[in-house]
């Protein structure tokens, strides 16, 4: 760890320093708050990561409703803690089409969204979708949605953090318009418009995977994390796995090496990571192991967790 845990502008221009401790965040979807109270008001948990869908904070073209987020804020802030905001920008399950209207029935957004897949013994089957980032016109709308959270927000929370890298749009039938370059140029401008319009509270882009950048194929990790720690962005992923081959073939040994040149490291365990089993003790893995795997290799700075944790139990 490399930085003192003081004010949000100590912790944005702060240059590597004193070790810090590890930072707990409650991870959770919007109207969940109010359900976790109790863990919230623990004295090991310094705040909440909330994630929002994009449907519902812009009802209609341009007109915005943060009241959910006020809503939230406003717990956190009578309960002493930090508040940290994502906006879902894809979904995991075919029937989640959580977006405003006019960008999946607008002929200019070209349906707004794409088909996500997984592939399960060399078959793709549907996954859920993501936004045609790489579409201008979509991206465009997506930046003015960053734009106005901040002209809100910034300063007012702790941070905002984009989407994981890593999708996958199927290679069979790729949507119009869509390439990997076009992908990863548009999360680099995405997160690099965050980065100007959140001027107070940190920016962090969750890189794991890049589509056609296995082992940084591309470059495309290589000059991601360079990109980031120049433009003062920082980064993170939505696992900790201690370990874990496919991480350590792509994002994790370049957050190891890149965790003092970036602003902060902050990375999440989902429910999903807290079923992981560690091939030494064939148990899952424990709140310590992932806490030590997460500050002596990643650096990490914050931990978004779960509340299914089983330490959150008490077991």
């Amino acid at each position: 760890m490399k930085r003192g845990w003081l004010t949000l502008a100590a912790l944005l221009f702060a240059t590597p320093a004193a070790a810090a401790p590890l930072q707990n965040f409650l991870y959770m979807g919007q109207d969940e708050i109010e359900g976790y109270l109790p863990l919230l008001d623990r004295p090991d948990i310094q705040g909440v990561q909330i994630l929002y869908i994009w449907k519902n904070l812009e009802p209609q073209k341009g007109v915005y409703d943060f009241s959910m987020i006020e809503h939230d804020l406003a717990i956190a802030r009578a309960h002493h803690k930090q508040f940290w905001l994502q906006v879902q920008d894809r979904s995991f399950r075919p029937e989640a089409r959580w977006y405003p209207g006019y960008i999946l029935n607008d002929p200019e957004y070209g349906g707004g969204i794409a088909r996500q897949y997984d592939d399960r013994g060399g078959k793709e089957v549907p996954a859920g979708w993501v936004v045609r980032q790489w579409d201008p016109a979509v991206r465009a709308r997506y930046q003015a949605l960053i734009a106005a959270l901040a002209k809100q927000f910034d300063g007012r929370i702790l941070g905002f953090n984009g989407e994981e890298s890593a999708m996958d749009v199927g290679k069979e039938n790729p949507p119009a318009g869509y390439s990997c370059d076009a992908y990863f140029e548009a999360s680099q401008e995405n997160i690099l418009f965050a980065r100007a319009a959140f001027k107070r509270s940190h920016v962090v882009q969750y890189v794991n995977f890049w589509p056609c950048g296995w082992k940084d194929a591309n470059g495309y990790m290589s000059r991601f994390f360079a990109f980031a720690a120049a433009n003062r962005i920082g980064v993170g992923g939505p696992d900790i796995v201690p370990n874990q081959r496919w991480q350590m073939a792509n994002s994790y040994p370049f957050i190891h090496a890149w965790q003092n040149k970036v602003p902060i490291v902050a990375m999440a365990i989902q429910e999903p990571t807290l079923e992981y089993i560690n091939p030494v003790t064939k148990r899952p893995f424990t709140r310590d192991e992932f806490i030590n795997f997460a500050i002596d290799y990643l650096g990490v700075d914050i931990i978004f967790w779960a509340p299914t944790a089983p330490w959150l139990a008490g077991r």
